[in-house]
């Protein structure tokens, strides 16, 4: 008998086969993450909303300021005129050569003035220029806010958003979202929140603390001047709910 034939067969016979898995089908998204992309993407783009709104009404400001300086310039150069043939009529009557020179002076002063006002003209016609023909004036599709809930104070809105975005960041960082993080920081850097609203909330938080976070009768005086609700239907809200739901 062939023992190495045997040892073979038994080896083949006692051999592990190994058998690959399937891989796995992708992972879907879940409701949750898909929803809170919305809400981010919304809170950046009303941020944008804010801030082109912002810009929209500096741009108006300045148009108006053109227009009232090349009123005035107009105005200035109809005088310039007048005092020319003025000085000419006094020429011709033979006025004394000391009134000729303090007109002259008058209207040397007058063409400085013109000339200083058209520099002006020039610098507002630039930083129009920048504010009108920008990228994202001309490619930004923004939403419209809800122009029924005004904002309590100047730029409200804008500070809402940017603490959305704030928290939307370190969420995303958290979870390892290293570009939606990266996206939500840049626009933090260049939209610098001016503080309003947080040092609002905490004027809020010290009147509680002050009155022992007690609804008394002067604590309501003062929240009802802030135009701020302490009821919900008939019922009293906490100090902390009166918080949440003013900032």
């Amino acid at each position: 008998m062939n023992f190495e034939e045997f040892l073979e067969k038994k080896e083949e016979s006692t051999a592990i086969e190994t058998v690959e898995t399937p891989e796995q089908s992708e992972e879907e998204f879940d409701s949750a993450d898909i929803t809170e992309n919305i809400d981010v993407q919304k809170a950046v783009v009303e941020s944008l909303a804010a801030d082109k709104a912002v810009q929209d009404e500096k741009i108006c400001e300045l148009e108006k300021e053109n227009s009232s300086l090349k009123a005035e310039k107009e105005a200035l150069e109809r005088e310039i005129a007048t005092l020319k043939d003025e000085i000419n009529s006094l020429k011709a009557k033979l006025v004394d050569e000391s009134e000729v020179n303090s007109l002259k002076k008058e209207v040397e002063g007058l063409r400085a003035k013109c000339s200083e006002q058209a520099a002006e003209l020039g610098k507002m016609g630039d930083v129009l220029s920048r504010n009108s023909e920008t990228e994202l004036s001309n490619k930004v599709a923004l939403l419209d806010r809800d122009t029924d809930i005004p904002d309590r104070f100047p730029g409200e809105t804008r500070e809402h958003v940017l603490e959305v975005i704030a928290e939307a960041r370190k969420t995303a960082e958290a979870e390892g979202r290293v570009r939606r993080a990266q996206l939500l920081e840049g626009v933090l850097i260049t939209n610098e929140a001016e503080g309003t609203l947080a040092e609002k909330r905490s004027q809020l938080e010290k009147l509680f603390s002050d009155n022992a976070n007690i609804l008394s009768g002067p604590v309501i005086e003062e929240l009802e001047k802030m135009g701020i609700s302490h009821k919900k239907g008939e019922d009293y809200l906490l100090p902390s709910e009166i918080i949440k739901r003013t900032y």
